[in-house]
């Protein structure tokens, strides 16, 4: 073997190096676009969030006196504490620079930071939104994949046509009905929930964990019929996607069960569209449902943001609708890095 052979032997001794590298590479790459996206995304709310509720019309100095009459003095002075009295290009370099900092700013109805009122209504919101989440994501993957696996039979055709009708509900409306029904009660239908609110006061201890329970339930109920579809429909479209793929007939030629090749081969390939609306949906949490919240009477966020806007409250009004759009933005982010992971294709 003479020296000048030695090199290329050593070259070809691991061809594979090359791709295996750019797979490795590929990733970091994928990682950054979508983290640089996000922030794009983020700076681009922030400036929609300042014009886009200056069109609003009212003046909300004049909404906080609630009618009374004030001196024309006054309202300036109102409008120097606020800087409504700046010009526009000074109010958003303001409102830009606090709010890289997390500072949202004053309240005009409740005089308190915008911060603190947020970080106020979270959990309610969380509490809500979160328990809805968990239930209509594992009832609308549970159906999904029984109508996706017996399709077109009786039980197939309930759930999907049941879905697409709940879902094609707008959500206020069968929350005012749920209240009428369930709440009110109806000819021989007796009121069993709270019309709305939170709790009814007074409890304490484990009496006020069932209080605030009884008080979930319509709320969830609405979420819940609401949002299942989606989830049902998406799963269901997957998993008929994956029903013809070869590897599921080798796995029957195998000799498993028809139940085992659902479980471990066709539903966990099926669910990669599905962790992509889970993502969305958890940004959602955040967010709240504005409507269902005002049509309950909930302390969250969405009746943060109703209140709000009646005045309207611009700090108040920026700062939740900055915290809704960023969450959403987030939890896409993350279902965009996850994806890779689940389907290394994605990132290539």
């Amino acid at each position: 073997m003479t020296a000048d052979a030695s090199p290329a032997l050593v070259e070809d001794k691991h061809p594979a190096a090359g791709p295996r590298a750019r797979k490795r590479s590929a990733y970091p790459r994928y990682l950054a676009g979508k983290v640089a996206g996000a922030a794009v995304s983020l700076l681009a709310v922030l400036v929609t969030s300042f014009f886009l509720f200056r069109l609003i019309p009212g003046d909300p100095v004049k909404t906080m006196t609630g009618g009374r009459q004030v001196s024309a003095e006054q309202l300036a002075a109102y409008r120097e504490e606020f800087g409504l009295d700046l010009p526009l290009w000074r109010q958003f370099t303001d409102y830009c620079g606090k709010a890289l900092t997390g500072d949202f700013g004053t309240s005009y109805q409740f005089r308190a930071p915008v911060v603190d009122k947020i970080t106020e209504a979270l959990p309610n919101t969380l509490l809500l939104t979160g328990t809805a989440f968990v239930l209509y994501t594992a009832l609308g993957i549970f159906l999904g994949t029984r109508s996706a696996w017996r399709r077109g039979g009786l039980g197939d055709r309930v759930n999907t046509g049941l879905a697409l009708t709940l879902y094609s509900i707008p959500s206020f409306w069968l929350g005012l009905l749920l209240i009428i029904v369930l709440a009110v009660g109806i000819g021989p239908v007796p009121g069993m929930f709270p019309t709305g609110g939170m709790e009814s006061g007074g409890e304490e201890g484990f009496g006020y964990v069932l209080d605030v329970a009884h008080h979930l339930v319509l709320p969830v109920v609405t979420l819940v019929a609401v949002e299942y579809g989606q989830t049902l429909l998406v799963t269901r479209s997957a998993l008929l996607d994956e029903m013809g793929s070869d590897y599921l007939t080798t796995a029957r030629a195998k000799g498993l069960r028809d139940d085992l090749v659902r479980r471990r081969h066709a539903v966990p390939n099926a669910l990669l569209p599905t962790v992509t609306l889970i993502f969305i949906n958890l940004g959602r949490t955040v967010a709240g449902v504005i409507l269902v919240e005002t049509v309950f009477s909930w302390p969250g966020l969405g009746g943060l943001f109703y209140q709000a806007l009646s005045v309207p409250d611009l700090p108040l009004v920026q700062g939740l609708f900055f915290v809704f759009a960023a969450a959403v933005i987030v939890m896409n982010t993350l279902a965009d890095l996850v994806y890779p992971l689940l389907d290394p294709r994605v990132a290539r």
